[in-house]
């Protein structure tokens, strides 16, 4: 009987000390719930560059844009916004969403005013198989395209029915910016040789030149959404010497 007492006080002893550890775990794995909802923004090496809740980060014109349901917004006045920080060598992830004939655009190396697809780069996020830009659109025009200076290859087949995300990402490093979609690469181009000859558009894009410079949104108005936006700096690369 002696042993049984013994027994029953040492179950009730370890019942109430493992009541007692779980207590002291649970917010801890409750805290991990939302970093790991968000995993592809917090990936080896990437930075994310939007908080899913608001614009904290961005600049220029934030009353164009929203957040709705964890994704950044252009809406019907939306023009340019753009990261504080300035980058030069980067991957750049995100996914996006496009309306149908929707036209926007990615800035790269971008100063915060001005022009950036002149003076900074600008590439293009485009529904590009829409059929009010058939008649008229040109190559360098299309989704995935470096504006006036490189045209992207097979976006059209690559992007995803209008109203699905795409995945996308951007690799700019030092002359040369690569572009993938949906798992396709799309544009993979050397800045230099592509305008050596001059530029695809005719016109000047000193933005060719800038070595670093904002990320942006271009805007036209219409309805696109962003997420999932990260980036991973990368080092700085040897200027290139003049042959």
């Amino acid at each position: 009987m002696r042993i049984a007492s013994v027994l029953l006080l040492a179950s009730i002893a370890g019942c109430a000390q493992q009541a007692a550890t779980e207590k002291a775990v649970a917010p801890t794995t409750n805290a991990a719930a939302p970093a790991a909802a968000d995993a592809r923004a917090t990936e080896g090496g990437f930075t994310p560059l939007f908080d899913g809740r608001t614009l904290t980060g961005w600049v220029g014109d934030t009353a164009g844009y929203s957040v709705e349901s964890g994704a950044i917004v252009c809406g019907p006045k939306g023009t340019n916004i753009y990261t504080h920080t300035q980058y030069a060598n980067f991957v750049l992830r995100f996914s996006f969403k496009l309306a149908p004939g929707a036209n926007n655009g990615i800035g790269v190396r971008a100063p915060a005013t001005g022009d950036a697809a002149y003076e900074g780069m600008e590439i293009q996020v485009l529904d590009d198989g829409h059929e009010k830009y058939r008649e008229w659109l040109k190559p360098w025009q299309r989704h995935g395209s470096v504006y006036g200076i490189s045209a992207s290859t097979g976006s059209t087949a690559a992007l995803r029915p209008v109203g699905e995300w795409n995945d996308e990402e951007i690799v700019v490093d030092g002359r040369r910016v690569k572009v993938t979609l949906n798992g396709k690469v799309i544009q993979d181009v050397d800045l230099d040789e592509a305008s050596k000859a001059g530029t695809l558009s005719g016109k000047e894009h000193p933005g060719l030149k800038r070595t670093a410079g904002h990320i942006g949104f271009l805007g036209h108005g219409d309805h696109v959404e962003y997420r999932d936006i990260r980036i991973k700096v990368l080092p700085a690369t040897p200027a290139r010497k003049n042959s």
